[in-house]
Parts: C-alpha cells; sequence; structure tokens
C-alpha cells in the first residue's frame, strides 16, 4: 500500500529522510482493528521522528502519523486515540505507553492497525477531515486547559505562538470555556487570524502584556520561555506541553519561579476518555479545528516542507 514513511534518520535535514512509497499492509492480530484511514493529520511529532527522537533507526522503515478518522473492518466509522498501551489493551502488560510511530506503523497510509480499544465513534457532526484533526494537537490542547491548567472562565491565558495546530485548538476551545485569550507571535497576519479565531488581543513575540496573566499555554520553548514567566501572575501556572524552538532556554527564570511562587506543570498528549470528552464538546457546541489545508497523500512532502518552515495557520490534513 502507499504510504508516507521514515526510511532513515537525519538529525540536520529531516526532509531528506522522509520516503514515498509501497509498504506491506497491516496485518490483524487479535485485540486489534485494521482501520481504512480517510483522513489522517500532520504534527511535529512526525518532524522530530524523521530526526530519530523517539524513533530508534532498528523500527525502520517507520509510517508516519499519529492522527487519523476512518473506517473500521465493521464498517464503523472511527476515531483513533494514538496513545498506544495506555491500558495496557492490545499490548503486552509490561510494555510502557507509546505514541503511533514510536513503536508501531502510523497513519499515512490506506490502512492502520491499532489496539481496538483505542477506537472511538466518530460524531455524525465532524467531517472525516475535522475528526483527524482531533487526537493530538487538539487532544493536547484540551488537557492543557481543561486538566493542567486550573483555570477557570473569566481567567486569563497566554498562548505562546499564533498559528500552530496546538495555539489554534487553544484559542478556540480557551474560548468555549469562557476564558479571555491572548496569543502571542511574530508573524502580523497570523496574530489577526488568531483573534478572527475569538482571541481577544493579540501581541508580537516577547511584548509587554498590558496585566499579567492566570496561566501560559508554552510550546515553543527556549525562544519564548523567558516572556512566559515575566507574563504570569504570583502563583499562576506554566503548562508546558512541547518545544518547537528548543529545550534549553538562556534562563531557567529559577529566581522568579520561586520567589512568585509560580507553577511549571508538563503536559503531554491526554487519555481515551480526554479524547471522548473532547469529540463530545466539538459535536455538542459547534467547537470545530482549524484546518490550513487539504492534500492528497502524494504530496506530503509539501505538507512536511510547509510544517518545517513554519508556513501553516491550523492543521494540514493528508488524505489517502
Amino acid at each position: 500500500m502507499f504510504a508516507a514513511y521514515a526510511a532513515r534518520i537525519d538529525a540536520d535535514d529531516p526532509l531528506s529522510a522522509l520516503e514515498l512509497g509501497e509498504l506491506p499492509e497491516p496485518q490483524a492480530r487479535p485485540g486489534w482493528s485494521v482501520v481504512t484511514v480517510k483522513a489522517a493529520t500532520l504534527n511535529h511529532h512526525d518532524l522530530w521522528s524523521l530526526r530519530g527522537v523517539g524513533l530508534p533507526a532498528e523500527k525502520l522503515p517507520m509510517i508516519l502519523g499519529c492522527d487519523a478518522a476512518g473506517v473500521d473492518e465493521h464498517g464503523n466509522e472511527v476515531v483513533i486515540h494514538s496513545v498506544i498501551g495506555q491500558s495496557g489493551h492490545g499490548v503486552g502488560p509490561d510494555e510502557p505507553r507509546s505514541i503511533l510511530t514510536e513503536r508501531y506503523q502510523g497513519t499515512f497510509a490506506a490502512r492502520v492497525a491499532v489496539p481496538t480499544w483505542n477506537l472511538l465513534p466518530k460524531p455524525a457532526e465532524l467531517s472525516f477531515e475535522q475528526a483527524a484533526c482531533l487526537p493530538t494537537a487538539w487532544l493536547t490542547a484540551y488537557r492543557m486547559l481543561f486538566t493542567n491548567a486550573g483555570v477557570k472562565p473569566g481567567d486569563t491565558v497566554l498562548v505562546q505562538g499564533a498559528g500552530g495546530g496546538v495555539s489554534t485548538a487553544l484559542v478556540v476551545l480557551g474560548k468555549a470555556a469562557g476564558l479571555r485569550v491572548w496569543v502571542t507571535g511574530r508573524d502580523e497576519a497570523k496574530r489577526a487570524r488568531a483573534v478572527e479565531l475569538g482571541a481577544d488581543a493579540a501581541f508580537e513575540s516577547g511584548a509587554r502584556l498590558p496585566e499579567r496573566v492566570d496561566s501560559v499555554m508554552e510550546t515553543v520553548g527556549a525562544a519564548t520561555w523567558s516572556h512566559s514567566v515575566k507574563s504570569l501572575r504570583p502563583g499562576g501556572t506554566i503548562v508546558i506541553s512541547g518545544a518547537t524552538s528548543g529545550p534549553s532556554p538562556k534562563a531557567a527564570e529559577l529566581n522568579r519561579i520561586f520567589f512568585l511562587e509560580l507553577k511549571v506543570v508538563g503536559s503531554t498528549m491526554g487519555t481515551k476518555e480526554e479524547l471522548a470528552g473532547l469529540l463530545s464538546l466539538c459535536a455538542t457546541a459547534g467547537v470545530r479545528p482549524v484546518i490550513d489545508s487539504v492534500l492528497p497523500l502524494a504530496e506530503a512532502r509539501e505538507g512536511f516542507a510547509r510544517l518545517a518552515k513554519g508556513d501553516v495557520f491550523g492543521k494540514i490534513v493528508l488524505n489517502p
């Protein structure tokens, strides 16, 4: 079957490690289902995989792609929860959790095999393209806000980095929850689009804010870390789920963190139950993922290149 996959590892030029071509079909096994993929979406995780982060060379070739919506072998429309081994279903009892493409082949193909436990019903209100946006970036945003941030309606949340899949999800979900949402970004057009999505204000990266915020949603990392810490009110919370600009800021700001009793909370993906909650929210409240563009799988390289350059607003969807 046709697939987009990591053929090798290249930390310096990850796109050179991406190949498009034929790979074997997934094989059914007890407790697993084979899903015909109708839509899948790109994540920064896919670029990190090409660099070898979380993907050992002995697992190559590895079909990329964490997210997907499709149809199972019984004709049910489903969404895939991409954390494998979270519950022990479908894997050995001592196997640690992993994300699709770390141990098991991913979704950038005509079909993918996953534990049956990892399938959730796709709401009829969502298209396959919309549903495929949710299991990674949108689930990450959902957990950041509703599980780890400790915010309540009326609080002010700062989202660092306008335009990415997680940041656009944070804006939409934050407004749906009654939060005041501010965003930062280097690109004026992306800041304007964030306001159109519902952000209450948008600022240049590193700009002094009108007041300190209750919580900061941090996915950028080194480039924005100092600004995130300095933007928090005493006792406020930074939730960090990524570091696209690098994991090592020039200063850790430890003095400010302990003196102002700030909280720093790590957040990774989300649970199957949280994904079910997100799907229900989207179906009942009219919340819809932000889609940048839809490409055929054969043009996956173009999508990867745009993601690597940061030339996106929302999610890039691939149709097999």
